[in-house]
């Protein structure tokens, strides 16, 4: 991080204000994630832990390795701080009235004021995503580094980060505040948004990292940018199949895969200027192409000869512009990070992850973001009202392992695992609890076209464990559906969310095991008497008053973790909650895509495939078959 680096050259005269520091920093992180998404003034949870260092913040090390240059320790300033200078998260005080709207506006004079090493960080976006992009702002502070700046395309946007002291700037764009959903109309003014904007900012003279509110930082990735001074641009890749093993630049030649706009760098040289005017030019001539296709398509007018035999620069667009490919393995798109988890297998660092190659829309993105523990919510995101209800899923090695990897094969397993969430799903129901969904295991990778099971040449791992939108509809599970048609709402956790550090102390320490047994077996009955080690014996198959009445002893307890959910709960005794609840879950289970021998080639996952004899994992026959399970 980079008061580490700070830290590690300083000289010893600062080490004891450093140490200092870093003490109030570590002590208090996790009371400003509170404050983040608390009603108080974040302000108030700077001051406290500033109070206990007795000076202002200390300025970071500089974003770029610059050996024996040491930050001097500013003396405390008695001059009111702009909006733009003032320490993220630093909240003004709400006695104050906000600045008008035109203070706002995007300046050369507002970038200077956060701009270090000649480096701006900016992403943008509308209200929707204002937690994905205080989770950005997050990351991007944690790693020590402040030089960033927001668009907000809306005022309501602008007016939450402005009171929760993180430097925004206002786009003007006056856009919906909702979620606009990726590939609609409006999606694609938000990629007009961002050329222009890029087109703005090159001409003040500083370099630009130009990010995607769905991604987030794992790493400081300004040493890394630094270690290519020559490229005009620096640019992401959907590259899958890996193209070096090691942290340099892919490989240009073997990038066929298409670049991906949402992480990338410009340094502000007539080059890029070209490139980013004429990509501009392209967007607003005609609106029915997509920003990222544009990019790809004038950048690679040219694409080569290579600009040294080093560097793994190439010259592209107009045989001027030095181009650079970020290898995909560390920054990492939704494959290469969440189903091949390359970074892992090449023992590497990552330093980015952007949430592509997922399904489930905005829900599916946060829903990964979560699984990876990489996303910041709220402290009550962590202790639900009516506690959680867990389970160890107890898969079968010969589900996992034994046989070939082919469609039989994963259908076996998922479906092995289907059954018993949905009966989760069912007690998580009757006893108003939070399902923590378990780690779901895949044979077969999914995708929007046929493909042998995995990708050729990736190297992903078979079995794996997918992320839940590979199987499951979290776009689905997640919205609130009218209750008098599908019952009562049953919400939901990722499967690493109790290894999450920001896990509460009284939620860990809250937990009743749960033993599934045979009724009739030895010291298997009803009752709500745990055994010395804090164990509960319950019988299988028990009806819904049972549960009633035995759990009910146990609803001040957070956490219920039960050993299997095999022949856990036979179903509700209430015939017309049972038709609700199937009208609910049946809807949670999406498709499996593709196999290439039929069209269409997808199958349809079905929640209750045991109920159906005969059932097999086949494409639909007819146009009329192609529809989810009834």
């Amino acid at each position: 991080m980079g008061w580490r680096n700070a830290f590690d050259n300083a000289k010893p005269v600062f080490v004891t204000i450093y140490a200092t520091v870093i003490i109030g920093i570590i002590f208090s992180s996790l009371y400003v994630i509170s404050a983040i998404y608390s009603g108080k003034s974040a302000a108030d949870s700077t001051t406290s832990w500033l109070s206990h260092v007795g000076s202002p913040p200390v300025e970071q090390a500089p974003n770029v390795s610059q050996p024996g240059i040491v930050q001097a320790v500013p003396t405390p300033s008695l001059e009111p701080r702009s909006m733009s200078t003032r320490p993220i998260w630093e909240a003004p005080l709400h006695t104050n009235k906000m600045p008008p709207l035109k203070k706002f506006r995007l300046s050369k004079e507002l970038v200077q004021e956060r701009v270090k090493d000649n480096i701006i960080i900016v992403t943008f976006g509308n209200y929707a995503f204002m937690d994905f992009i205080l989770t950005w702002v997050k990351h991007l502070t944690d790693l020590g580094l402040s030089n960033l700046l927001i668009g907000a395309m809306d005022t309501k946007l602008l007016e939450a980060l402005y009171w929760k002291g993180v430097p925004v700037f206002d786009m003007g764009s006056h856009m919906s505040t909702i979620d606009v959903g990726w590939g609609s109309p409006t999606f694609h003014k938000m990629g007009r948004e961002k050329v222009i904007l890029i087109d703005s900012i090159l001409p003040y003279g500083y370099e630009l990292l130009m990010c995607d509110t769905d991604m987030v930082w794992l790493k400081d990735p300004l040493p890394y940018l630094a270690r290519y001074p020559e490229a005009d641009v620096l640019t992401s890749s959907d590259q899958v199949v890996p193209t070096v093993t090691d942290d340099r630049l892919d490989i240009w030649q073997q990038v066929g895969a298409a670049y991906n706009i949402g992480i990338f760098h410009w340094r502000p040289t007539d080059a890029a200027k070209r490139l980013a005017k004429e990509w501009k030019d392209m967007l607003l001539a005609d609106e029915k192409i997509w920003d990222q296709n544009g990019f790809n398509d004038l950048v690679r007018k040219q694409l080569g000869p290579p600009v040294d035999g080093e560097s793994g620069l190439v010259y592209a667009f107009d045989g001027n512009l030095k181009l650079g490919v970020l290898p995909a393995s560390i920054f990492c798109s939704g494959h290469t990070y969440f189903v091949q988890a390359t970074y892992q297998q090449l023992r590497l660092e990552p330093y980015a992850v952007h949430t592509t190659f997922q399904y489930a829309g905005t829900e599916g993105k946060r829903h990964r973001l979560r699984e990876g523990m990489v996303f910041y919510d709220p402290p009550e995101y962590y202790d639900a009202p009516g506690g959680f209800l867990s389970f160890k899923p107890s898969i079968p090695k010969t589900l996992l392992l034994d046989g070939e990897h082919n469609v039989k094969s994963h259908f076996s397993l998922i479906n092995y695992q289907i059954k018993q969430i949905r009966m989760a799903l069912a007690i998580a129901s009757l006893l108003n609890r939070t399902l923590v969904m378990p780690p779901l295991w895949c044979r077969l990778d999914r995708l929007w076209f046929p493909h042998p099971g995995v990708l050729e040449g990736s190297i992903t791992r078979q079995p794996f464990i997918c992320p839940l939108d590979h199987v499951f509809e979290v776009n689905v599970m997640l919205k609130e559906l009218p209750e008098e048609i599908f019952g009562p709402q049953i919400n939901i956790r990722e499967y690493s969310f109790f290894e999450n550090p920001l896990m509460p102390k009284q939620v860990k320490e809250s937990w009743l095991e749960v033993q599934l047994c045979q009724e009739g077996t030895q010291d298997c009955v009803a009752s709500n008497t745990t055994s010395p080690s804090g164990v509960l014996r319950f019988p299988k198959r028990s009806n819904e008053e049972t549960f009633k009445t035995i759990f009910s002893s146990f609803k001040d307890v957070k956490v219920i973790q039960f050993s299997s959910m095999q022949d856990s709960f036979p179903g509700f005794t209430d015939k017309a909650r049972e038709e609700k609840f199937k009208n609910r879950v049946k809807r949670y289970v999406g498709i499996w895509c593709c196999v290439a021998e039929h069209t269409p080639g997808h199958i349809y996952y079905d929640m209750y495939w045991d109920e159906k004899p005969g059932w097999k994992p086949i494409p639909p026959q007819t146009p009329e078959d192609d529809h989810p399970p009834p």
